[in-house]
């Protein structure tokens, strides 16, 4: 049985413990708990896609360390994308579509894609605990910078689904960086690359991935040496690699967003070789 399965069999919100199982708790209260005849049938509004009949699973006694970094993870992701879409005031439609993308690329469906509704919906309630969620993820991550650093990542594409990054979610995103402490400067070089990556995936099939655009999903500046390029490439590929993130405690349905973040870096790799004739 899967993780997700596990989860949707009710006994991880009290395997995993704090606010992230809390929030998985109130999520699968308010999916699975509520019969149609009271309202609970329909699908939430925000979203295009119909609910499928939710399956209820057999859970088990326990969690192992993966599962419970995987669940706090995918939990983490939806729940405070859907506290960062509201840190402006409102959640455009536009910050909808991209959670309801997030969710295509993880091919989620029926029960699986409710939870992730639900928990997009915790986000955004008044009161929502982001500090005491973030402390929880760090260490269900066990420190890995590389989880971590894949988390903002996806905040960040979040973020900019309207096409801009605007103050309030630049101050929040910068508090969220600090709560799970990551190095100064480290959300500035996220923002470049995710930036360089949204315009990239914006342009016509036919259209060459700018160089500056290249330096940027890569992390260096224009003027590093062939062999900083090489080793930027390789540290990139290392820190996006889908299976060695999966092993971390990456969710196998989020291994698809890693594999695209991963061609993206070696085409940047590929163009700069091409431009500086390597």
């Amino acid at each position: 049985m899967s993780w997700l399965g596990k989860v949707l069999g009710g006994a991880l919100g009290f395997a995993l413990g704090g606010p992230l199982g809390a929030l998985v708790g109130v999520a699968l209260g308010h999916n699975f708990d509520r019969p149609a005849s009271r309202g609970g049938g329909r699908a939430d509004p925000d979203f295009l896609d119909d609910f499928d009949s939710p399956d209820f699973l057999d859970s088990p006694d326990f969690l192992d360390s993966r599962e419970r970094t995987q669940t706090a993870f995918f939990t983490a992701t939806f729940a405070v994308m859907g506290h960062l879409a509201k840190a402006d005031g409102f959640v455009t439609r536009d910050e909808i579509r991209l959670a309801a993308r997030v969710m295509d690329e993880m091919q989620l469906t029926g029960s699986h894609r409710q939870l992730a509704q639900r928990l997009f919906r915790e986000g955004r309630a008044p009161g929502f605990p982001i500090g005491e969620v973030l402390d929880q993820l760090r260490r269900e991550c066990r420190y890995s910078s590389h989880l971590i650093t894949m988390f903002v990542e996806i905040l960040l594409h979040a973020a900019y689904a309207d096409g801009e990054l605007h103050s309030q979610e630049r101050a929040l995103l910068e508090s969220i960086c600090a709560r799970l402490r990551l190095p100064a400067g480290e959300l500035d070089r996220l923002e470049a690359m995710v930036r360089a990556e949204r315009h990239a995936r914006g342009g016509k099939p036919s259209d060459a991935l700018s160089a500056r655009d290249a330096y940027a999903i890569l992390g260096v500046e224009e003027t590093c040496s062939d062999a900083e390029l090489k080793r930027a490439y390789r540290r990139m590929m290392n820190r996006h690699h889908p299976d060695k993130l999966v092993a971390k405690g990456l969710p196998e349905e989020m291994m698809r967003v890693a594999t695209e973040k991963t061609r993206e870096i070696k085409a940047a790799y590929d163009r700069l070789k091409q431009v500086r004739g390597l």
